[in-house]
C-alpha cells in the first residue's frame, strides 16, 4: 500500500474518457514537438555556429507568447474553448509542414527559420491557454494534481524519446525528416481535441480587448499565492535555463556529435519521468507551494553542479537531478494556480502561466547564450544556478500565502480504496 501511494496516480485516465483522449493526443503531439526543438537548434547551429543564435530560437518562441498571450487568454474566456483549440492546433500543424518544406528546399537563411518558429508560437499563444483550461473542467478538484502529473509525465516522456530519436534522424536523414514527423503527430492532437465536450465561457465571459486583459491582471495582483508561484517560476527560468548552451557544451565535452546532442535533453527527461512515476510522493502532500519552492531550489543547485562538473557523464547525472526537480516544481505550480483560479478566469490565468512557463525559459535561454558568448558555457551555467537559488529564497521569504497554500482533501472513499 505504501509503494502504491508513491507511484503516479492514474485515476484521471480511468475516470474521465475526455481527459484520457486529450492526454493521448497531446502526448503523441508533444513527441513531435521535442524532435522539432532539437532539429531547429541543430539547423541554426550549423548555419551560424553561435550560441547567441541558438538562444534566439527561444526568443522567437517567447516574443509571440509575451505579446499575444494575455489577449489570447482573454479570448479563450469569451469563446468555445474546444473550437478555439482546434483552430490553433491547425495553425501549428501548418507551420510544421512549412518548416519541413524549407529544410528540404535548402539554402534558407537562419532568420527565416526563426520566423517560422515565431509564427508557430503565435498559434501556441492561443492554443496553450485553451488546453490548460480543460484539466480542471474534466477532473474533480481532488484529482487535479494527479491529472497535472500525468500531463507532466507525458511531456517528459516526449523529452526522453523525442530528442534522442531526433539526433539519430538528423544525423541520418536530416532536419527535414524531423519536421515532417512533427507535422504528422498533429493528427493525434486532433484526436484528443475532437473528443472534448463543448466548453462555453459560462455566465460571465471576459470583457473584450484590453479590458478583459486588465481584469485578469487585476486578479493576479490581488492573489498573492498565484502571484508568488508565477514569480518563482519566472525568476527561476529566466535566470538559469541551460538548453541554448547544449550545442556549445556538446561541442566542448562530446566533440559536437549530433547523436550526443539529444542526450542533454534526454537526461533532463529521465529525471522528469522518474519524478513523475513517483509523483505520489509529492502530489499527495498538503503544501504544494512549499513543494514548488523546494523543487525550484533543487533545480538551481543541480545546474550549478552541472556547470562545475568536468566529467561529461557526471554532468549528465546532475541534469537528471535537475529534470526531477523541474517536474516537482512545475506540477506543484500548476496545482497552486489552478486550485485558486475561478472558471471564468481560467483562460487569462492560464495564459499568464504559459507566458511564465514557456516564455520564461525562452528568455532564459537567450540570457544564457549572451552570457556564454561573453564568458564561457560553464560561467553561464554556474551564475544562472546561483541566481536561481537567490531568487527562490527571496520569493519564498516574502510570500507567506504561497508557503501556506493547502491542497483540497481527498474523499474518504477514494483514500480508502485499495
Amino acid at each position: 500500500m505504501g509503494l502504491k501511494r508513491t507511484l503516479i496516480d492514474v485515476t484521471p485516465l480511468r475516470s474521465s474518457p475526455p481527459f484520457r483522449r486529450l492526454w493521448i493526443g497531446q502526448t503523441l503531439s508533444g513527441f513531435g514537438g521535442q524532435m522539432t526543438l532539437v532539429a531547429v537548434m541543430f539547423q541554426v547551429w550549423q548555419m551560424t555556429k553561435s550560441p547567441t543564435w541558438t538562444g534566439a530560437v527561444g526568443l522567437a518562441q517567447a516574443i509571440p507568447l509575451v505579446v499575444l498571450g494575455l489577449f489570447a487568454g482573454s479570448l479563450v474566456d469569451r469563446v468555445d474553448r474546444r473550437k478555439f483549440y482546434l483552430l490553433t492546433t491547425s495553425g501549428q500543424a501548418v507551420c510544421s509542414l512549412l518548416l519541413a518544406f524549407q529544410a528540404f528546399l535548402g539554402h534558407v537563411p537562419a532568420a527565416d527559420v526563426l520566423g517560422l518558429v515565431a509564427l508557430q508560437s503565435c498559434f501556441g499563444a492561443g492554443g496553450g491557454p485553451a488546453s490548460r483550461t480543460f484539466v480542471p473542467l474534466l477532473l474533480p478538484k481532488h484529482q487535479l494534481a494527479a491529472g497535472l502529473a500525468l500531463r507532466r509525465i507525458a511531456f517528459q516522456g516526449a523529452m526522453l524519446l523525442g530528442p534522442a530519436l531526433a539526433g539519430l534522424i538528423v544525423g541520418g536523414l536530416g532536419v527535414g525528416a524531423c519536421y515532417l514527423i512533427d507535422a504528422l503527430t498533429f493528427v493525434a492532437a486532433f484526436y484528443g481535441a475532437f473528443g472534448l465536450p463543448q466548453t462555453n465561457p459560462g455566465d460571465e465571459p471576459a470583457r473584450p480587448g484590453l479590458r478583459g486583459v486588465l481584469d485578469g491582471l487585476a486578479f493576479l495582483g490581488r492573489t498573492p499565492v498565484i502571484r508568488g508561484a508565477l514569480l518563482t517560476d519566472l525568476a527561476t527560468t529566466v535566470l538559469s535555463m541551460p538548453i541554448s548552451l547544449f550545442p556549445l557544451i556538446n561541442a566542448e565535452r562530446f566533440g559536437g556529435n549530433p547523436r550526443t546532442l539529444g542526450l542533454f535533453l534526454t537526461a533532463i527527461a529521465v529525471g522528469g519521468v522518474t519524478a513523475s512515476l513517483f509523483s505520489g510522493t509529492f502530489t499527495r502532500l498538503p503544501r504544494p507551494g512549499l513543494v514548488m519552492l523546494g523543487g525550484s531550489a533543487t533545480w538551481g543547485a543541480a545546474l550549478t553542479l552541472f556547470g562545475l562538473s568536468a566529467n561529461p557523464w557526471i554532468g549528465l547525472a546532475f541534469l537528471v537531478t535537475a529534470g526531477a526537480a523541474d517536474t516537482v516544481s512545475v506540477v506543484s505550480r500548476s496545482t497552486v494556480v489552478q486550485m485558486h483560479t475561478p472558471h471564468e478566469l481560467l483562460g487569462r490565468v492560464s495564459a499568464a502561466e504559459q507566458i511564465v512557463g514557456q516564455a520564461g525559459p525562452d528568455i532564459g535561454n537567450m540570457r544564457a547564450g549572451l552570457v556564454a558568448d561573453a564568458t564561457s558555457g560553464a560561467a553561464a551555467l554556474i551564475s544562472g544556478g546561483l541566481l536561481c537559488l537567490g531568487a527562490v529564497a527571496v520569493v519564498g521569504a516574502t510570500t507567506a500565502d504561497l508557503r501556506r497554500s493547502s491542497a483540497p482533501p481527498r474523499p474518504r472513499t477514494a483514500a480508502a480504496s485499495p
